[in-house]
């Protein structure tokens, strides 16, 4: 089965309506000779808006069609009639995207929040009829505005998933395996490298309790390997969507699986993030060891709290279940749960 393409990065075109040009037009009556200017004025071009919306998680839209506009004012007309204002280009982002101005290399917007509205452009105004330019001494004035231009630029559209944990990990240490047990999320699971080829954002739920119902976002990212912030394998391009997270798993392979080493992934793993951005390793971090159903496990997980001896560590196994829950309510002990968000549908795994 082939993944749904996942686009977390683009550049787009978009241009605001212009503004309607005024109109030059005179009152005929009968017995009205002198019925003087009437000619209505331009209406306004449609902005361009970004709407923030919850049930999207892809760029892909804008990858295939990065030329969007606002609709133009309509003209204005006689009888004092002004033009209709341009419906606006409303652009619908996933939470977490951040719009950079190519021109000044700057951030210009980031949408953060469901039903956010941001204007990007700006319509342009519309042109004045002729009525504006009627003066005492020029009674029937010729003369009426264009419509001004509507704002325009090119912009970078970088999604950062918004998440409440992120899940990091190298390649076949069965992140795809664990989300797959504590949320709803089905990413592809296989004996082989880089089974997952993009952010998968699951939700886990919790039992309602005095506060309601409750639920964590968790943010799978693609298996990271030794050199990753140098753009090697999958790990550099995706790391951006741990930035936001408030706290970072850190899944070990603990029966050393093709010959790895535990201890050594994580020293890796700090090293990785480190080299990305020193502020990743300043978030609260759990190391979890997984795969203890296996006979390796045992002797792995004793050499490795021989060498980090302050690093807590929580066993679990995928494969079994054992310690999953303790895992699920140790996340929610750490991490200030979200409430459900009324009838809005959780975001959907890429």
């Amino acid at each position: 089965m082939v993944d749904r393409m996942f686009v977390d990065e683009c550049t787009v075109k978009l241009a605001a309506g212009d503004g309607g040009r005024g109109c030059i037009s005179f009152r005929r009556e009968k017995y009205e000779p002198w019925g003087g200017p009437n000619g209505g004025d331009g209406g306004r071009g449609g902005d361009v808006v970004l709407l923030g919306d919850v049930n999207t998680n892809n760029l892909v839209d804008y990858k295939y069609q990065p030329h969007w506009r606002g609709e133009r004012g309509g003209h204005g007309l006689g009888a004092d009639c002004n033009g209709r204002d341009g419906e606006p280009c409303v652009l619908r982002m996933p939470l977490g995207t951040m719009v950079i101005d190519l021109e000044t290399g700057k951030p210009v917007a980031e949408v953060i929040e469901d039903g956010q509205r941001i204007v990007l452009c700006q319509g342009g105004n519309g042109g004045w009829g002729n009525t504006h330019f009627k003066t005492s001494t020029t009674r029937a004035p010729r003369r009426a505005n264009p419509g001004l231009t509507g704002q325009a630029g090119t912009y970078r559209l970088v999604l950062k998933s918004i998440a409440d944990v992120g899940l990091v990990g190298f390649p076949n240490a069965g992140k795809s395996s664990l989300m797959g047990r504590i949320t709803q999320a089905r990413p592809r699971t296989a004996a082989y490298p880089f089974t997952t080829l993009h952010p998968q954002i699951g939700v886990i739920e919790y039992p309602e309790d005095k506060r309601g119902a409750r639920r964590l976002l968790l943010a799978d990212i693609p298996g990271l390997i030794e050199g990753a912030h140098e753009n090697r394998g999958l790990g550099h391009r995706f790391l951006r969507h741990i930035e936001r997270c408030a706290l970072l798993v850190f899944l070990l392979d603990m029966a050393g699986t093709d010959a790895r080493d535990p201890r050594e992934d994580y020293r890796h793993l700090l090293r990785e993030l480190k080299l990305y951005d020193p502020a990743l390793l300043e978030k609260p971090r759990l190391v979890v060891a997984n795969k203890l159903d296996l006979p390796e496990a045992a002797g792995w997980l004793e050499k490795f709290r021989r060498r980090h001896p302050d690093v807590p560590v929580l066993g679990i196994s995928c494969a079994t279940g054992e310690g999953v829950d303790r895992f699920k309510k140790e996340l929610s002990k750490r991490v200030r749960r979200r409430p459900r968000e009324g009838n809005a549908s959780p975001p959907a795994s890429g």
